[in-house]
């Protein structure tokens, strides 16, 4: 590009812009020369965006660069496009880049595929060896034979390869169980083993009852602690007899499965509202942010008012969310706060801002108590009806005052 005006300008005040398909958006300030010198420094930064890319891309389609860091890389340039400091072709930039985000999405996805087919493969290999190793030692009587299988299987454990440390962990405390109910079978009397068994059957019985009783639970955390615990008793449990094992577990499992779910769907709502709710209070703070409290401070008070009342409207958000946004809200405010008391000092005390901001609020608490009304929320009535009085007497009080 030689004539970088194609995609940006500078005012007489040295303020760059760039101009994208949404228009015109602020990108820095020139001071330091000739207009066509800021635009080109800024071109340059754009530049230094474009040999990133091309980089990204290069990398991307030789195989040298793994496709989940390459997709990671473009979702972040193209993500920094909005706000970058620089002039050039930013809707052409943001083109490339999400053609190239499906490319690396593709290349990823089937990076993955590979992986995944690998892993079931050995998730395979390593279950047909817990069945075989649950099985003999569930079944078998040829003690020595079955013995010397076992030793075989866990020989060839060791060389299966691939299986996520999770699952890896469950097969094996499988396998490991099925290994020492072998050697405990081998070893023990069957009057004995059949009275653990039984034992065994009535301790598992009560987690299962407790466990059926706390499935419609909604208290959440506790009810989630004490199904983890019954979980540890019952692994820390002796097993009864294969039907009576089986049965109880599907049992077991059916009723955390129960609670597990519900709670999922109750915290997926949720963070589904939350998410909502923060992209509203985004928007609303970019607008508070753009307002231009200088030019009107009184004009800015307003519309800071109107869009505080949707903040509070607007609902929860994401905890690790909710202190950024309400830190830059409050840096707003204090801005307005700031203009309006200069401009009050320079106002006669008859046209007082401070007195019509007050009335202000009063107007806009009265109207959200009148929303609240309509909505037939008596907990928002209550709080409005109480901020309402509140401002109502600081009013009174700043009128007689003045």
């Amino acid at each position: 590009m030689s004539d970088w005006t194609t995609f940006g300008r500078v005012d007489a005040d040295g303020t760059v812009y760039v101009k994208t398909a949404e228009g015109e958006r602020v990108v820095g300030s020139w001071q330091a020369g000739a207009p066509e010198e800021g635009l080109a420094h800024f071109a340059r930064r754009f530049a230094d965006l474009v040999t990133e890319v091309d980089l990204t891309e290069t990398r991307l389609n030789s195989g040298a660069a793994d496709a989940a860091h390459s997709l990671t890389t473009v979702k972040r340039l193209r993500a920094s496009l909005a706000e970058a400091h620089v002039v050039g072709d930013i809707d052409g930039l943001t083109e490339r880049l999400d053609k190239l985000a499906a490319a690396a999405e593709q290349k990823a996805g089937e990076a993955r595929a590979a992986r995944d087919a690998a892993r079931t493969e050995a998730v395979a290999r390593k279950t047909a060896l817990v069945e075989e190793a649950e099985k003999l030692a569930a079944e078998s009587t040829g003690w020595k034979s079955a013995g010397d299988r076992l030793k075989e299987i866990l020989d060839e454990w060791k060389t299966v390869r691939g299986v996520d440390k999770k699952t890896d962990g469950e097969l094996w405390k499988r396998f490991a169980a099925a290994r020492d109910g072998f050697t405990r079978r081998r070893g023990a009397h069957f009057a004995t083993l059949d009275a653990q068994r039984k034992q065994a059957q009535g301790a598992k019985d009560d987690l299962v009852r407790e466990a059926e009783s706390l499935a419609e639970s909604t208290d959440w955390a506790a009810t989630a602690n004490r199904l983890k615990e019954l979980m540890s008793e019952w692994k820390a449990a002796p097993r009864a007899s294969k039907e009576a094992e089986q049965r109880l577990w599907e049992r077991f499992r059916a009723a955390q499965d129960s609670f597990f779910s519900r709670r999922s769907e109750v915290f997926s709502a949720r963070d589904a509202e939350q998410r909502g709710n923060l992209e509203r209070k985004q928007a609303l703070l970019a607008e508070a942010e753009a307002l231009d409290v200088d030019a009107d401070p009184r004009a800015a008070q307003a519309k800071l008012r109107e869009i505080q009342g949707q903040w509070h409207e607007a609902g929860r958000v994401p905890r690790e969310a909710a202190a950024g946004l309400d830190r830059r809200l409050r840096a707003v405010d204090e801005k307005v706060r700031v203009a309006m008391d200069s401009a009050w000092r320079r106002t006669e005390p008859s046209a007082n801002p401070l007195l019509v901001q007050m009335r202000e609020q009063v107007a806009e608490a009265e109207q959200r108590l009148a929303r609240a009304q309509a909505a037939g929320d008596a907990k928002r009535i209550k709080e409005a009806e109480r901020a309402l009085a509140s401002k109502k007497q600081f009013l009174a009080l700043a009128e007689q005052a003045s």
